[in-house]
């Protein structure tokens, strides 16, 4: 958690510690929080990459300015703001795109895709690089096909139906790889050297950030670069970096002068007594290359050095996350898209006691709700892909996808996927028993879900944290008040200020309430789940004060209650972005996908259990897709069924 949440009113211990000139009052808040310096330091380190990543935004397309934190804590929301349409593809994206998934299928029919190691193979990554893919997200002038990211994510989701490590990979080198960090921080020269070699294919990426001893504690860093001439010499150990072997260019954060900072490197073409790999078995990615790098007196050239506007190395870092976390949920929705298209064929051939399971209402249930997970994660997708496209930060935004994602995948592969397939999930060559890491692992890629809830936590309480919390324990700090008592009339003079302007807000938002658009040409089934939603966010900002105000400074130790609120708050979100994603869909059973989405998320946020009429329509939905299809699995390949008998 970062320091805005701890600082939410305090009781001063002046007496104790000493606060210099140079600590905020958010560290010095913390440190009378029972933290350790050390620990204050530290997640200040984080809160100020944070800070300086919004002053890279434009202010209407800052956190404070999105469409969750809107919707949450102001009067006036337009709904339109939780919707994004899909542009018009314009005749050579779709060209590219045909040729990069023509590549892939061919491979595949031919079962040519992977090489004698079982990774995707040398050929296949050229052929790819023929065909523009990893060019994908680079500006035209430096040879890139310059694709909106709301194109590049729904081509991800294509790509992940025929071979999810291809759509994985253009992520990895698009998104989190070098290509983001130099197409944004890179200097002039920099982008002109370094992005054709990325957008043709000749060097591909990978972000070196992760190290033994610092997962999401980004502030644990050991890899440390010291400028010795012209260069700076690299000394250090990175794990668990996926696309990472010799000859690829990686953007690689480490420390110099004691501070976060990226450098853009080239591996060299073989190990060297400077440069070696730490080679593990890694159960997922088994189709692409992860490996650690160590690095021992290693030299980089110093104009390699990416400069921000502002902060350093982990603002750099931060900047590229949020198209990561789209990208895996384009990614699941793919992958999510193959499942059901296997379990359709699989139904249809199993029979018990002379039925198909087709015809088994728990069976119908698994396929209408599998659908409502792959709606869900294609709304999030597409919104927020255009929120990015368009210039909002949207951090919170890209949280929610993220977990919502791979949380979907989990479900779909072990409760719906797995346990419809029975023993045959488990034979070499089934989808699921060749896969089951892959669909695992995604939760706690680009964060760990839990993790991410509470930072998406974070973000939507900074403002109103700093705004009517920050004044009382500055109050209470400068007055040397150890343990305040409202009943104490002192105290209660002291404070009447800050405690007034709260008193305002409360009865303000209490009295007159939110002004609502109408939403009168939706169909009712995904109108009342939209109206429901947008009810739910108005009124959560009373819930999340409250939990400020009752746990202050220890708001920061309550992770199970942040997690609580958080998800409850997600869940919303998920629910009003794919009711009116369905509203707005010609397919039929997508809006009937959505419901039934929204009505599972409903029963989720209230903590009540669903109806017969709940599970009518879902098995509905799941008897109507078995029976004809779906246009979401279209060029969807089905699976073999293994051991016909």
């Amino acid at each position: 958690m970062t320091t805005d949440i701890k600082k939410s009113g305090t009781a001063n211990e002046a007496n104790d510690t000493q606060r210099p000139d140079n600590v905020s009052f958010a560290e010095t808040a913390l440190r009378l929080g029972g933290k350790s310096a050390d620990e204050a330091r530290r997640t200040g380190l984080v809160d100020a990459a944070d800070d300086q990543v919004e002053t890279m935004f434009a202010e209407r397309h800052r956190t404070t300015a999105s469409p969750i934190h809107r919707a949450v804590w102001e009067r006036r929301v337009p709904t339109d703001l939780f919707h994004r349409q899909l542009p018009p593809m314009s005749d050579d994206i779709r060209q590219m795109t045909s040729n990069c998934l023509h590549v892939v299928r061919k491979h595949r029919r031919e079962g040519t895709l992977y090489d004698e190691f079982d990774k995707l193979s040398d050929i296949v990554l050229s052929e790819l690089a023929d065909a523009g893919y990893w060019g994908a997200l680079v500006d035209k002038r430096y040879g890139g096909c310059g694709l909106p990211f709301q194109h590049f994510a729904a081509f991800l989701t294509r790509m992940a139906t025929i071979e999810p490590t291809v759509a994985g990979l253009a992520s990895v080198h698009g998104c989190i790889g070098a290509v983001d960090p130099v197409r944004t921080f890179g200097s002039p020269e920099l982008k002109e050297r370094y992005l054709p070699l990325l957008a043709s294919g000749r060097r591909l990426s990978a972000f070196a950030l992760t190290e033994p001893g610092a997962g999401s504690d980004l502030t644990a860093l050991r890899t440390t670069a010291v400028l010795d001439g012209d260069s700076y010499v690299v000394n250090g150990e990175k794990l668990f970096i996926t696309n990472a072997i010799p000859g690829r260019t990686i953007g690689l954060v480490c420390r110099i002068d004691d501070r976060p900072a990226v450098l853009i490197v080239d591996l060299p073409e073989e190990e060297t007594e400077s440069f070696t790999m730490n080679r593990y078995g890694l159960y997922a990615l088994r189709r692409a290359h992860n490996n650690g790098l160590v690095f021992r007196s290693f030299r980089v050239p110093a104009e390699n050095l990416l400069k921000p506007p502002v902060g350093d190395g982990l603002t750099i870092a931060y900047h590229g996350l949020n198209l990561g976390r789209i990208a895996l949920c384009a990614n699941a929705a793919g992958t999510m898209r193959s499942m059901l298209a296997s379990i359709l064929p699989w139904a249809g051939f199993r029979k018990t006691y002379g039925q198909p399971i087709a015809n088994r209402e728990l069976v119908q249930r698994r396929v209408g709700h599998l659908a409502g997970l792959i709606v869900g994660s294609d709304a999030l997708v597409q919104w927020c892909a255009g929120l990015i496209d368009q210039g909002y930060r949207g951090e919170m935004e890209c949280i929610i996808a993220k977990i919502f994602g791979s949380e979907a995948q989990k479900e779909a592969a072990i409760e719906l996927f797995m346990k419809t397939h029975g023993g045959r999930s488990f034979i070499h060559g089934h989808l699921f028993g060749d896969n089951v890491h892959e669909y695992l692992a995604p939760c706690i890629y680009e964060g760990e879900g839990e993790i991410l809830g509470m930072a998406f936590f974070k973000s939507l309480v900074k403002q109103h944290g700093q705004h009517f919390f920050e004044p009382i324990g500055r109050i209470l700090y400068e007055a040397g008040i150890k343990h305040p008592n409202l009943m104490n009339p002192d105290h209660l003079w002291k404070l009447k200020t800050p405690m007034a302007a709260y008193a305002k807000w409360i009865a303000g938002r209490r009295l007159l309430g939110v002004t609502r658009d109408s939403m009168i040409d939706m169909p009712i089934d995904l109108r009342r789940h939209a109206e429901f939603a947008r009810g739910f966010l108005s009124n959560s900002c009373f819930e999340i004060s409250s939990m400020m105000r009752t746990h202050q400074l220890k708001l920061a130790d309550r992770q199970c209650s942040m997690a609580q609120a958080s998800s409850r708050v997600q869940d919303a979100v998920t629910m009003l972005v794919a009711s009116l994603y369905g509203a707005k869909h010609e397919c039929e059973l997508t809006r009937a996908a959505a419901a039934v989405l929204c009505t599972h998320l409903r029963h989720r946020i209230t903590g009540t259990l669903p109806t017969g009429r709940d599970f009518r329509r879902a098995t509905e939905l799941g008897t109507a897709i078995a029976d004809g299809g779906w246009a979401a699995l279209h060029d969807v390949e089905q699976e073999s069924i293994l051991m016909k008998y």
